[in-house]
């Protein structure tokens, strides 16, 4: 089952860049993203601006997607969001639904009780192709105490 699943993500992650170039800003529908992508991982509220979609490639691939619907129900923005600019953002002090909100579901999660503290790891490729790993450490009050990339010994970029 594990290697079904893992085959399905992989799969969809190669479908990608023909579902994104199927889609157009202030065009395309609700309906035309999840009939692309399918159900999203989570939808977040933005005040004013609609709703926002993620679609999560973690852990097999190394992107994660927000797409945002306007209160027209049209799609107003298809981002990629494992970018060192977003990832510039992330600051000690942030709040955990903040960085979920703004990064996705991360590849992995690992608690370590004994220090209180909590990494979530997310995968993505520095261009032009260094498969890298972004790390965010969480304490007890799931606020980030400190963040930073790393080379992904586990993978190679595509």
């Amino acid at each position: 089952m594990v290697t079904g699943c893992l085959a399905a993500a992989i799969g969809l992650a190669a479908c990608d860049p023909k579902n994104i170039s199927e889609l157009e800003e202030g065009v395309s529908t609700e309906a035309d993203v999840r009939a692309r992508f399918g159900e999203p991982e989570n939808i977040w509220d933005a005040p004013g601006r609609g709703r926002v979609f993620e679609y999560n490639r973690q852990p097999a691939g190394q992107k994660n997607y927000m797409i945002t619907i306007g209160p027209d129900g049209k799609m107003s923005a298809l981002r990629q969001v494992l970018t060192p600019e977003n990832f510039a953002k992330v600051q000690p002090g942030m709040m955990m639904e903040d960085l979920r909100k703004m990064l996705g579901k991360p590849a992995k999660v690992t608690p370590y009780a004994l220090r209180r503290e909590t990494e979530w790891e997310w995968r993505w490729v520095q261009p032009p192709n260094s498969a890298m790993v972004f790390t965010a450490t969480l304490n007890d009050d799931q606020r980030v105490v400190r963040s930073g990339s790393s080379p992904d010994r586990g993978t190679e970029a595509p």
